[in-house]
């Protein structure tokens, strides 16, 4: 028999665990605004962007053009010929399961080569990694420079790694949703122990 707290516990992991991956998955809106038409310059768009597996791409529309998956060549020709996915719904949500390489089109004849065109590249999804770890053994401390003996010895060039770049907007909202989903599990876990 399963005891209060396991199903606590075990609540707990689960409630973490889809609140994460929530969290974690972006909605880009095409060209920053949703709009999908012959004005926007949707390549210099995406190469801002970072797309990772699971992420999603809205693309808002009036009937007078479509959304259309296509494999590379059909992406270089302009060619609705061996779509992937067609969208005729006006707002589009394409879920970007896989990573590589993804071309969109509008298939209404002149439409793609006046400028309605996308490429995204996606990143793999990767596993987030424990921040600690029982028996790891703490970092080694960086090496001190020599000390100066006497005030005409020159001091040796010391070298600093670079930063990362500060994260995304969406990364750092990713992280708080994380982080507030952790919370309330820990709640959810609590109250139940209460009972």
């Amino acid at each position: 028999m399963v005891t209060k707290k396991q199903q606590a516990a075990l609540l707990a992991v689960v409630a973490v665990a889809a609140l994460a991956q929530v969290a974690a998955a972006a909605v880009h809106p095409v060209g920053g605004n949703g709009a999908w038409d012959t004005t926007g310059n949707y390549n210099a768009w995406s190469v801002s962007q970072k797309f990772s597996q699971g992420d999603s791409i809205l693309f808002t529309y009036p009937s007078s053009h479509d959304v259309v998956e296509v494999p590379k060549a059909s992406y270089d020709a302009c060619s609705p010929a061996n779509a992937l996915a067609s969208y005729t719904d006006g707002s589009t949500t394409v879920k970007l399961d896989a990573p590589g390489k993804h071309y969109f089109i509008c298939g209404v004849p002149g439409h793609c080569a006046a400028g309605m065109k996308l490429e995204v590249t996606v990143a793999a999804a990767t596993a987030t990694k424990p921040r600690h770890k029982k028996g790891a053994a703490p970092a080694a401390a960086p090496a001190m420079p020599p000390a100066v003996s006497s005030p005409t010895e020159e001091m040796p060039a010391v070298t600093s790694p670079t930063g990362s770049p500060a994260p995304s907007s969406a990364s750092a909202a990713s992280t708080i949703a994380i982080n507030v989903a952790a919370t309330l599990a820990a709640g959810m876990a609590l109250a139940f122990l209460a009972m």
